[in-house]
């Protein structure tokens, strides 16, 4: 969503490295171009007159004067006020010391506020709640119906006495429904409530009238990113009309310019504390501000990947991969374990957008956006083609069998010796990794020829191939040199035959001060 925004920013940062200082014209360039860049990603006005002129006051200031390198202090001021007009801090769930948290869903129709309230839903119950569902959105055709089918995807219940489609009361719904979760003994009720097309006065008395009726906890408006400049309307017309205390994200997998999702945290004074990112159940988390910036400014978000992997990895199987890798050099990682790694992978989601999280990736945008995700379906189609025996050593596979595998799986015989070239590959780096680890190839590390690789033997012999000690070009200096070699062998002084040192002559020709003669005695 944020490309556009990220491309001009880098850009502009590009043109600021290799300064030594910032002049006021560099200082003014780069304001405007980022005035452009916010502008562009549809940015509402006065948060954008706001964050350049945060910017270009810091960028004056003596943090960047003094810095030994201004280019970088800028991204980090560019970052910090990124930060701040996210939200500032990560905004978490306040949830009701006695009774059921209620939390009330409001919004507009179409931002996806069904869906949403079951991708909560599930979020609760990963932490150990047990959230109750509650259709109360009875004008919008089968929205019950969608919301009990996904509570019936996420294993959650779904309260719905009313049939919907323009029958029932939604207050009475709400009403009834924290009755039934203490009855149930549930400690979360998530309310979906209708929306409309546009802001009206029927909306507004209906929403405020379930919440006084339900008296919730937590009120999260739902707001699609994509809709632009409207949505930071939307969400001011709202918080006037019905009130709210939290923002929450929808659809920002999409490719709008996504200004809206850096406007309305600074417009409203309410922070983003969701966001939804994915049609999948599971493609939904916290906002965290500073996460976002990241992502912005391609620096990644790598804190994000680490959690996603340890809900997703399993622990002792982790180890038992580890294992197989640090002994016997790797020879005991197989096939199999190679397909139940890119199988692990492929649960934390698509390919393209894990690599998103990783830093400097923006000048690759191009070709994740292209890459192909069934590329794992043919890797596995080749692996599950061969016996029990070849998966367990790949080694054995002659022209004949690759053939037969590449028949087996539908794929050319090229790919079939890729897969196997890359398995390989991928079992010594990640094996080096296991043992020692480092990267294979970095100085000082494990696999680089260093003290400490498994290289060593062979770095030393080359060493020892080179050319030896370098001897003077002056005939009788060059004499000189092997008659002190030599003596220095003969003497087994490891440290060479040391003539005798005049040391009153030294000391006279160190051209001391005359009353330097005090501090020697």
């Amino acid at each position: 969503m944020f490309a556009t925004l990220s491309d001009r920013l880098a850009a502009t940062f590009k043109d600021l490295r290799g300064k030594g200082r910032l002049s006021e014209a560099d200082i003014d360039a780069t304001a405007r171009e980022i005035r452009i860049a916010l502008l562009e990603a549809d940015v509402a006005l006065p948060v954008v007159k706001q964050f350049v002129g945060a910017v270009k006051e810091r960028a004056r200031s003596e943090e960047v004067s003094q810095a030994l390198n201004p280019a970088q202090q800028v991204v980090k001021i560019v970052d910090e006020e990124l930060v701040a007009i996210l939200g500032g801090e990560t905004r978490r769930l306040r949830f009701a010391k006695q009774g059921p948290t209620v939390i009330m869903l409001a919004g507009l129709q179409g931002a996806g506020k069904t869906t949403l309230a079951a991708k909560l839903a599930l979020w609760l119950k990963e932490q150990g709640k047990t959230p109750l569902l509650v259709a109360c959105d009875l004008q919008r055709p089968n929205a019950v119906k969608q919301l009990q089918v996904n509570g019936e995807r996420v294993g959650v219940p779904v309260f719905a006495p009313e049939p919907g489609n323009g029958v029932g009361d939604p207050v009475g719904v709400a009403r009834a429904s924290v009755e039934e979760a203490k009855r149930r003994l549930h400690d979360v009720v998530i309310v979906d409530t209708a929306g409309r097309l546009g802001v009206d006065a029927e909306l507004m008395q209906q929403a405020a009238d379930i919440r006084d009726a339900v008296q919730p906890d937590e009120v999260l408006f739902v707001v699609d990113a994509m809709i632009g400049q409207d949505a930071v309307t939307t969400a001011q017309a709202f918080l006037d009309g019905v009130g709210y205390d939290g923002v929450v994200l929808t659809k920002l997998d999409g490719d709008a310019r996504g200004g809206a999702a850096l406007s309305i945290a600074s417009v409203t004074g309410k922070p983003v504390m969701f966001a939804s990112n994915g049609e999948k159940m599971t493609d939904f988390d916290l906002f965290h501000p500073d996460r976002m910036a990241s992502r912005i400014l391609d620096m990644g978000d790598v804190l994000t990947l680490i959690e996603q992997a340890e809900k997703t990895f399993d622990a002792e199987q982790a180890m038992k991969t580890a294992e197989k890798l640090s002994g016997r050099g790797g020879a005991d990682f197989t096939l199999d374990d190679f397909l139940e790694q890119m199988q692990q992978v492929r649960k934390l989601g698509s390919l393209s957008k894990i690599m998103g999280m990783l830093p400097g990736m923006g000048q690759f945008r191009e070709q994740l956006e292209n890459f192909d995700e069934r590329e794992i379906d043919r890797i596995q189609a080749i692996i599950q083609s061969m016996t029990p025996a070849e998966r367990a050593d790949p080694k054995i596979i002659d022209g004949s069998r690759r053939a037969r595998i590449a028949k087996g799986s539908g794929r050319q015989v090229s790919d079939v010796n890729q897969l196997v070239d890359r398995f390989f590959e991928a079992r010594k780096m990640m094996s080096q990794l296991a043992r020692g680890g480092g990267m294979p190839g970095m100085p000082g590390m494990p696999g680089a020829g260093m003290p400490g690789g498994p290289k060593r033997g062979k770095a030393q012999k080359q060493q020892k191939k080179g050319k030896g000690a370098k001897r003077s070009g002056n005939p009788a200096k060059a004499a000189q040199e092997a008659q002190q070699a030599a003596a220095q062998k003969s003497a087994g002084n490891p440290f060479g035959q040391q003539a005798p040192v005049d040391y009153e002559q030294a000391a006279a020709a160190l051209d001391l001060p005359k009353d330097f003669s005090k501090f020697l005695k």
